[in-house]
């Protein structure tokens, strides 16, 4: 893997690419999330896309110019989840042979659904084993390329699509600002491109689970700061130890700030979407909405694009954001 800093140039690269292949997925409106938040609110529907999430959208791009003569054996991936069910997906259509690095404490349903698109997954201890040692062994013995959720150029690019797409289908539209969840910071990073190679003037900020903010404290402190632990909160997707290398350069350059929300912020966030737009959204993918629901004063009087970044929640857990 080449650490190659991604230019906006790329994300036009991949909107191509992705072209008849991605879903151009919906924006949806609400009256009600507008009076809530003192803002207007475009919900772009990621929880649509293939695999259930934006990432199919950098794992596309990725994978889909893989050498394969140098690497015979496909790619290896590791996730907490959307990720690897990306690849994995992505694997099917290409015929590229998957396998992906998953903590076994990962929502079921997303070990099930990448096995099921016939991946390979590779389970580990989060707390006693790192992910990235795991697949560097891994690709150490077969002749696969990694294909980390953050730290690759074509991956941030691919991310970047949704923010370009949104974009143009709100083109009678001024945006002044998108907000979309954060883990390791790659769809953040996407997003700062994309808004770079549109000519757009809105800002971009982040958004994490409150207790697990190390983007947050990373752009206070100037350098990558780590969570205290790995887990703990119902946002599975967005459980980072670290933001990752490359997003990270681009983030603390480019992102106004970061929002946060906790575990009942965002699980009251599912309910709403699910009750004002009939959309099923996970807890990782919901925070973007979360932090403004709970914080209307943060971009009051903005019009605001967010990305309602996955749909991939266990039947228990959507049960019990609907109980709240």
């Amino acid at each position: 893997m080449t650490l190659r800093r991604p230019v906006p140039a790329d994300v036009l690269d991949a909107f191509d690419r992705l072209r008849g292949v991605a879903i151009n997925t919906p924006i949806l409106r609400s009256d009600e999330l507008d009076r809530r938040t003192g803002a207007r609110i475009f919900v772009k529907c990621e929880n649509m896309q293939h695999s259930g999430a934006f990432k199919f959208r950098g794992a596309y791009n990725c994978l889909s110019q893989l050498d394969r003569a140098t690497y015979p054996g496909g790619v290896v991936a590791y996730s907490t989840g959307n990720h690897g069910q990306a690849v994995a997906t992505v694997g099917r259509m290409l015929v590229i042979a998957t396998t992906i690095v998953m903590p076994h404490d990962a929502p079921a349903m997303k070990i099930t659904k990448a096995r099921k698109q016939g991946a390979e997954v590779v389970l580990y201890d989060r707390h006693r084993e790192r992910r990235e040692d795991i697949a560097a062994r891994i690709a150490s013995e077969r002749p696969v390329a990694v294909v980390p959720p953050g730290d690759h150029p074509l991956v941030i690019a691919g991310q970047g699509t949704a923010t370009i797409e949104a974009l143009r289908d709100l083109k009678d539209t001024t945006v002044d600002a998108i907000v979309v969840p954060c883990g390791g910071g790659g769809l953040a990073a996407g997003t700062c491109l994309a808004i770079e190679a549109s000519h757009s003037k809105a800002e971009v900020w982040a958004a994490e689970p409150s207790q697990f903010d190390d983007t947050r404290r990373s752009l206070l402190s100037g350098h990558r700061e780590t969570n205290p632990r790995l887990d703990g909160s119902i946002c599975d997707a967005l459980l980072a130890p670290t933001p990752a290398e490359l997003p990270f350069e681009i983030n603390r350059e480019r992102l106004a700030g970061v929002l946060v929300a906790d575990d009942e912020q965002v699980m009251h966030a599912m309910r709403f979407v699910y009750e004002e737009l009939r959309i099923i959204v996970e807890p990782g993918g919901a925070v973007a909405l979360a932090s403004l629901l709970s914080n209307p004063l943060a971009l009051a009087g903005k019009t605001i694009l967010v990305i309602a970044s996955g749909g991939n929640v266990d039947d228990e857990m959507f049960s019990r954001a609907l109980r709240r």
